[in-house]
């Protein structure tokens, strides 16, 4: 079962496999790959996840794990 702390970890996790940076679409996209039962299994959060990844990402920005690059109207999400 996924809950809202463990996002964070899914997000290094899919920065990880790959190569440190990707948008949050390949994110999003590895998470429910690897994950999708799991996620099927959060109760409410099943609904939010992709709401709460934005959140926890918000976290890693500041803890300076990760960091947001523009990249035209998104983002590529990068391991520091």
């Amino acid at each position: 079962m996924i809950t809202k702390t463990i996002l964070g970890q899914l997000i290094i996790e899919a920065l990880e496999s790959n190569s440190g940076f990707a948008s949050i679409v390949k994110i999003c996209q590895y998470i429910w790959q690897n994950y999708e039962s799991d996620l099927r299994d959060s109760g409410d959060l099943f609904y939010t996840w992709q709401y709460d990844l934005r959140w926890a990402s918000q976290r890693l920005c500041k803890e300076e794990i990760i960091e947001k690059l523009p990249q035209g109207n998104m983002s590529i999400w990068k391991l520091c």
